[in-house]
């Protein structure tokens, strides 16, 4: 009897239960078609990357989410007759695009002998590159036929209209004010009226929904202050690394070595991850990937920008800019991992 059998890419989302559940019908219903015995292949695309966490942590992770999907997807057939398989894939190769996770996932098709693929829709191993081909164009052209799984998953989504108190309200009005000064470049009688409606008008409209967190006016300034210290200090810091780069795209050899790397930052609210990323994005050699919280994938073009990174040169920056003098003296990622190591 020849085996009708499907290829399921998994990774942590809302949806992936019922994804799971589908997958599992779909592979009995093409088996039944055809006469065949029906099989899945769960597989988890685990990229190399350089991490402080350590790679083992995160095979760990991608293994017990291998094992609770085949549990679900034994539980879904009952007493149906379907083969699980699991597996990690991409765990020794640089995977960056659609196109590098499209082809691991039509090797190991074609080595198992799959043609169809069942796509969880919140599936997305490469976030935020909305310029790119979806992984799902990119596997159809290498001639895999892919279904996404129809289902939805409940949300608890935050409200976007929050508590607002007036101190949040001038401060949004004084931001907008100021800008609307600054682009005019101007503070004749005409702009400094025209300025105040509009920003009295950006506060009436966003207050509740722009300043999530109270505003303490000194704090605020203290900040302010520190960050007009921060804006040169990271120029200097986006020169040093476009020398860098340009040495690089000059020297006959290209000494380049990518890779992507990981950290937990020890940053703790929105603003200040936000501004981490950003100002790592904003220096040659490194870009940000994607954010989780404090947790940054950053992909690295050089081994230099990856001890620039490790060495958590932006980061205390960053704290200096938001938790003041005492912060900036946290110890770096490295510093941290070996503190780590030390007491294991």
């Amino acid at each position: 009897m020849t085996e009708s059998g499907l290829l399921v890419p998994v990774a942590e989302s809302a949806s992936l239960r019922n994804t799971v559940t589908y997958a599992v019908e779909r592979a009995l219903d093409r088996a039944d078609e055809d006469g065949s015995s029906a099989s899945i292949h769960f597989v988890y695309p685990l990229r190399e990357r350089v991490s402080y966490g350590g790679q083992a942590g995160r095979e760990d992770a991608a293994r017990s989410l291998l094992d609770r999907v085949a549990s679900w997807a034994e539980e879904d057939a009952g007493d149906a007759d379907l083969a699980i398989e699991t597996a990690l894939i991409g765990t020794h190769e640089y995977l960056s695009t659609p196109g590098d996770y499209a082809d691991i996932l039509v090797r190991y098709a074609e080595q198992e002998g799959l043609t169809h693929a069942v796509f969880d829709p919140r599936f997305d191993p490469v976030p935020s590159t909305p310029l790119l081909p979806s992984l799902e164009a990119e596997v159809r052209r290498a001639g895999l036929d892919i279904d996404e799984a129809p289902v939805s998953a409940e949300q608890q989504d935050s409200q976007l209209v929050q508590r607002g108190t007036l101190t949040q309200f001038f401060a949004l009005f004084v931001a907008s004010y100021g800008f609307y000064l600054l682009l005019a470049g101007s503070f004749a009688p005409f702009e400094l009226a025209t300025g105040a409606i509009s920003a009295s008008v950006v506060a009436v409209s966003l207050w509740r929904v722009s300043l999530t967190s109270s505003v303490a006016p000194l704090r605020t300034l203290q900040r302010l202050a520190r960050f007009l210290i921060y804006v040169p200090f990271l120029l200097w810091e986006v020169i040093k690394a476009n020398v860098d780069i340009a040495y690089i795209v000059l020297h006959p050899d290209l000494p380049i070595d990518p890779e992507m790397v990981e950290f937990d930052a020890a940053v703790w609210s929105a603003l200040p991850v936000t501004t981490l990323a950003n100002s790592i994005t904003l220096t040659p050699g490194t870009l940000t990937v994607d954010v989780a919280r404090s947790h940054l994938v950053v992909h690295s073009l050089t081994g230099a920008a990856r001890d620039e990174l490790f060495e958590g040169t932006l980061e205390r920056a960053v704290r200096f800019v938001f938790y003041g003098r005492a912060a900036a003296r946290i110890p770096s990622p490295i510093e941290r991992r070996e503190a780590e190591e030390e007491e294991e």
